[in-house]
């Protein structure tokens, strides 16, 4: 799972496909994201000190993660998301398309650095 909080992704099964926005919060253990409005239901809410008025608000609920899809802003595409070490021995991630870097994930070690 190399989609992170921040990522731009395009959403590529269900009611909202198609949809493009930043990734709020990912859940790992259960494999789902948080994308800023995709997903959003109705919250019935009883009228309380917090909410005078009462009523429905509107919030997003997690959608499953391989129902995303990271969209790279170099290629202006969807792509998958590789691995791979920098000429330090960083770890970072890539777009499979265009090969651009969509940013470290690990710190460098001299072990991976090339020689």
């Amino acid at each position: 799972m190399l989609i992170k909080t921040g990522d731009t992704v395009e959403v590529i099964a269900g009611a909202d496909k198609g949809a493009r926005s930043k990734v709020i919060k990912v859940d790992r253990t259960a494999g789902k994201a948080l994308v800023e409005g995709v997903n959003k239901v109705f919250k019935h809410v009883k009228r309380s000190q917090k909410h005078p008025q009462g009523g429905r608000l509107s919030k997003e609920m997690p959608i499953d993660i391989s129902k995303v899809q990271y969209y790279c802003e170099s290629c202006g595409k969807r792509a998958r998301l590789g691995l791979r070490y920098t000429d330090e021995g960083a770890k970072e991630r890539y777009c499979k398309k265009c090969s651009t870097s969509a940013g470290e994930i690990a710190p460098a070690k001299p072990a991976y650095a090339k020689k």
